[in-house]
């Protein structure tokens, strides 16, 4: 068993690297707010130049955006690299090293995407780009988790197993509902036709707007949006739609979720804590979404839209990692992972 300081010290550089990665999703954000994608054409080198050579006076709009998040991401595909070295030689869990590794496959694949998305000029590869961000931001996040001293020297007593094992599914599903809506909030970025729907709550006047074709013809042509956008379409009016209606479902089950936590957890308690500021994180994205919409889509409130978004998300993650582990016994988790001990609560876990 490697030393307790070696693997907490790995865990609190993953946790660095959490917040990394959430300025990578906020720059990246900026990036399709701002319509900055095709600012710099070539990739992986910048208008010809080295990437990390390219001169600081050629900086200036779209292109600042731009190379920013490129610089800013090669920093966090280091950072993992660094990470998953550090898991390999100090992590005595098998399972983690491999957590490590994978995060490192996910980084490259990741920046892989990011390339293609400039020279392929595919805005369905920016999609997968921006929930694979997501999905990587999580993953980092439960590696510093599981590797925080919380996680290995927990001993939850049988109330606490038990509230756990009936407070995590709907934790789960809360989780998969806001991945779902930042899935579906990528798609509406990337189609880069601007506000489908200009009004709220109703949308065009209406409960729901109509589509036909005179309808989306008459509504393209009274645009005044002197941004390049692309024309509306059916498809985007009800894309817009379905993330409304999917922003009513995520706040419904956070609500539902963390006021079971805040019910089967003491004052104090740690779920209980999350569950306020879960509570708290998507009523700000509501409001976020709202102005958006309110105020014709700015990029600077878009963008924080996405990023409360992110938190929101792995606040759902940890959350349910959290009732995972409190709802097993140590040595459950033990035996899953192959390793014995003789001090269950304390050892590899």
């Amino acid at each position: 068993m490697k030393s307790e300081s070696q693997t907490n010290w790995a865990a609190r550089f993953a946790a660095f690297l959490v917040v990394c990665v959430l300025v990578l999703i906020g720059i990246g954000g900026l990036v399709t707010s701002k319509g900055a994608g095709m600012a710099v054409p070539d990739w992986p080198t910048t208008y010809g130049y080295n990437m990390f050579l390219f001169p600081i006076s050629q900086w200036h709009g779209g292109i600042f955006y731009e190379h920013s998040h490129r610089l800013v991401a090669s920093y966090v595909g280091f950072m993992t690299l660094i990470l998953t070295v550090w898991l390999w030689f100090s992590e005595s869990r098998r399972w983690v090293k491999w957590m490590g590794l994978a995060a490192l496959v996910m980084v490259a694949i990741q920046g892989l995407l990011g390339g293609l998305r400039v020279t392929l000029f595919k805005d369905q590869l920016g999609i997968i780009h921006a929930a694979l961000a997501q999905v990587f931001l999580c993953w980092i996040a439960c590696l510093a988790f599981v590797g925080s001293r919380w996680w290995k020297c927990v001993q939850p007593s049988t109330s606490e197993m038990v509230v756990s094992r009936s407070i995590k599914p709907s934790f789960v599903v809360a989780s998969v509902l806001v991945f779902a809506q930042l899935f579906l909030g990528a798609c509406l970025r990337h189609q880069h036709a601007g506000l489908a729907v200009p009004d709220f709550p109703l949308a065009y006047g209406k409960i729901w707007p109509p589509t036909d074709s005179t309808f989306i013809e008459t509504i393209n042509q009274s645009r005044t949006d002197v941004r390049d956008f692309k024309p509306i379409t059916a498809g985007h009016i009800h894309l817009h739609m379905a993330h409304r209606i999917g922003a009513i479902l995520v706040l419904g089950a956070i609500l539902i979720s963390s006021l079971k936590a805040r019910q089967g957890f003491a004052v104090g308690h740690g779920l209980r804590s999350l569950a306020n500021f879960w509570i708290i994180t998507v009523c700000v994205q509501v409001c976020l979404g709202m102005v958006t919409i309110w105020f014709n889509k700015p990029a600077d409130i878009a963008t924080l839209h996405v990023l409360v978004g992110a938190i929101c998300l792995v606040t759902g993650v940890l959350g349910s990692l959290a009732l995972a582990r409190l709802s097993f016994p140590a040595t459950d988790l033990i035996r899953s992972a192959g390793g014995s001990t003789s001090n269950p609560q304390i050892a590899t876990v």
